[in-house]
C-alpha cells in the first residue's frame, strides 16, 4: 500500500485533516453515456478485461473536472463474479491489479500542478455481485433470504467472500481501498475486520435512507449510527460516509457519521434518482445541486464527490464551490 499521492505528497488522511478534497464521480454512468453496453453481471468490471481504455478516459475526465481521487473500476468485480464469467484466479487478479493501474496512470497524466492526487480501489459489497441490485436492499443478509438454505450471510461467510479481492487490491498499492455501498451492519463487521487484520488505509460508506423521522438508517433498516460507531476505533478507517445515497438525504447522514465516529466524512450521493433493478435503469429526475456541498461540509464532509450519475460537470461544479 502505497503512503503518498500520485502528483504530490501526503497522505488522503493527512489531506482530509488539512481540509477538502474533492472525489470523482460514476465511473459506470460515464462509460454508458459513451456508448459501451454494461448490462451484463460484471457491470464496468467488464470493461478492464473488454475496453481498459475507455475506464481510462474516464478517470482522465474526472481528474480534468477537479476531482483528486480517482475510484476504481472494481466495485463489482470478484474471485466469484469471474470466474463465473470463464476466468481463473489468476486472471482475476491481473484484471483487479489492473483497475488500480489505470486510475494510477490517469492521475500521473494528470500532472503535478494542481496538487497530490490518490487512488481508491473500490470495494463493493457481496450484494454487487448478484448483480441484482441487492445491496439496495441487503436481503442477502437477512435470516429469511431465499438465496440460500439457513438464511443470509454471517460474518465469517462475508469475512471469506472480501478477502481474497481485498488481499489482491491492496496488493496493486492503491492509496486506500473504499469499501462502499454496504447496506448492514453484519457487512460492515466483516470488512472492518478485514481491513484491521489487513493493516490498510481504508473508507467506509454505507448506502442509507432517511425516514420522516430524521432516522438515518442502513438499507436493511438499521440505525446506521451503529455502523458508524464501529469504525470509531479502527485505525485503518480514515473516513466514514455515505454513497449512492439520495442527496436530500445526505446532511442527516454526514452529521451522524461526524458524531459517532469522530472520523472525516465521505459523501458521494447519486444524482438523486432510483435504480429499477428489474428494468436495469435509473427512474426519476435528479436532485444533485451545487448549493448543497456547502451544507455537507458545513455538517462535516471532507471527502466530496458523487456516485451514479453524477459526471464530470457536477464534480466541476463541487471543485468550484469547495474553492479548489
Amino acid at each position: 500500500m502505497t503512503t503518498e499521492g500520485t502528483a504530490g505528497t501526503g497522505t488522503l488522511a493527512q489531506a482530509l485533516a488539512a481540509g477538502t478534497v474533492v472525489l470523482d464521480g460514476g465511473l459506470s454512468s460515464e462509460l454508458e453515456r459513451s456508448g459501451h453496453d454494461l448490462s451484463g453481471d460484471l457491470w464496468s468490471a467488464a470493461l478492464l478485461r473488454d475496453a481498459p481504455e475507455a475506464i481510462a478516459r474516464v478517470h482522465q475526465a474526472f481528474f480534468e473536472a477537479g476531482a483528486r481521487v480517482a475510484t476504481t473500476a472494481s466495485y463489482q468485480a470478484s474471485f466469484a463474479g469471474f470466474a463465473a464469467a470463464g476466468l481463473d484466479r489468476a486472471e482475476t487478479e491481473r484484471l483487479l491489479h489492473l483497475s488500480v493501474r489505470l486510475a494510477r496512470n490517469s492521475a500521473d497524466r494528470a500532472g503535478r500542478d494542481a496538487g497530490p492526487r490518490w487512488v481508491a480501489a473500490s470495494v463493493g459489497p457481496y450484494g454487487a455481485v448478484l448483480a441484482g441490485g441487492e445491496e439496495y436492499t441487503g436481503a442477502y443478509l437477512t435470516p429469511d433470504w431465499s438465496g440460500r438454505r439457513g438464511g443470509g450471510l454471517s460474518v465469517d461467510e462475508l469475512r471469506h467472500f472480501h478477502r481474497p479481492r481485498l488481499h489482491a487490491l491492496a496488493a496493486a498499492e492503491p492509496d486506500v481501498l473504499a469499501l462502499e455501498t454496504v447496506p448492514g451492519l453484519v457487512e460492515v463487521e466483516a470488512l472492518l475486520a478485514e481491513v484491521a487484520d489487513l493493516g490498510v488505509p481504508a473508507w467506509l460508506s454505507l448506502t442509507t435512507v432517511t425516514g420522516g423521522d430524521g432516522q438515518v438508517r442502513t438499507r436493511l433498516g438499521e440505525d446506521a449510527a451503529e455502523a458508524f460507531a464501529q469504525a470509531r476505533d479502527v485505525a485503518e478507517i480514515i473516513a466514514v460516509g455515505v454513497n449512492c445515497t439520495d442527496p436530500r438525504e445526505v446532511p442527516a447522514a454526514v452529521r451522524v457519521a461526524a458524531r459517532e465516529s469522530g472520523k472525516p466524512v465521505v459523501v458521494y450521493p447519486n444524482s438523486g434518482e432510483s435504480w429499477d433493478a428489474l428494468a436495469r435503469s435509473w427512474r426519476g429526475d435528479p436532485a444533485f445541486a451545487d448549493e448543497d456541498v456547502t451544507g455537507w461540509v458545513a455538517a462535516g464532509a471532507r471527502l466530496v464527490g458523487g456516485c451514479c450519475r453524477v459526471g464530470p460537470e457536477q464534480v466541476a461544479a463541487i471543485s468550484r464551490t469547495l474553492g479548489h
